[in-house]
């Protein structure tokens, strides 16, 4: 095995290691949610400093590799792409944390029927869903498991969309709990920005495995959209 093999297994590690930190974040995030419990929010917290501290890491072994090593082919991609996937799993164990500073700050139990119409079981639970299948399609570079984050992307958007209104209803009818509503809101907003994040972690695999940049595909698809509506108006 060559220099070059050790260090892309190694950035490798480092890079699961780092999903399986954030993917436990989450969980955590959950479970202190559910029962508002203090303690499991102070570990999340306590955690976020091994994960900036291990993307700075990540970010460090990755431009290593391709200062002294000159990386080419599938080589050079992951590395591009464990460069983005790194910051954007710093980014959902920001989210992560800010959830668990919600629940030290406020420090009230949630009651069952807010939970309920405000979506936020099933929120955190396809989170937690996306996060599992970009960390199992890592492993075992399964690109078709990746892609099903795309679909559980777009149903976190749709809650999303529904609950803006659902907060609203919420905050008219019990304006003394405005506060409340606008913080539980706040944690959906996260939620739903970690399914952006994840759906971007599962787009870097499938450039990492098949070469395919999908970002592009879709601004392309969106240009050609404006041209075919403006000519037709024109």
């Amino acid at each position: 095995m060559s220099h070059l093999d050790n260090e892309i297994k190694l950035l490798k590690d480092n890079v699961l290691e780092m999903m399986f930190l954030v993917k436990n974040q989450l969980e955590k995030g959950r479970k202190a949610l559910d029962n508002f419990d203090e303690e499991i929010a102070h570990e999340v917290m306590a955690n976020e400093k091994r994960v900036d501290s291990l993307e700075l890491t990540i970010d460090r072994d990755c431009e290593e590799v391709l200062a002294l090593h000159n990386p080419v082919a599938v080589d050079l991609r992951f590395v591009m792409a464990a460069f983005k996937i790194n910051s954007d799993l710093e980014r959902v164990g920001d989210h992560a944390n800010s959830i668990a500073k919600y629940i030290v700050d406020y420090g009230q139990q949630v009651d069952e029927e807010t939970r309920k119409k405000m979506r936020m079981d099933e929120m955190y639970a396809i989170s937690i869903k996306m996060m599992s299948n970009v960390f199992n399609a890592f492993i075992t570079e399964d690109t078709e498991l990746a892609r099903k984050v795309f679909k559980l992307d777009s149903t976190l958007n749709e809650i999303n969309r529904e609950v803006s209104e659902v907060t609203s209803e919420l905050i008219q009818n019990n304006i003394e709990h405005t506060k409340n509503y606008l913080y539980l809101f706040s944690i959906i907003r996260k939620l739903e920005r970690v399914g952006d994040l994840t759906k971007n972690i599962a787009e870097e695999l499938i450039f990492y495995i098949e070469a395919k940049v999908l970002k592009h595909k879709k601004m392309k698809s969106k240009e050609n959209n404006g041209n075919t509506n403006s000519s037709g108006i024109t």
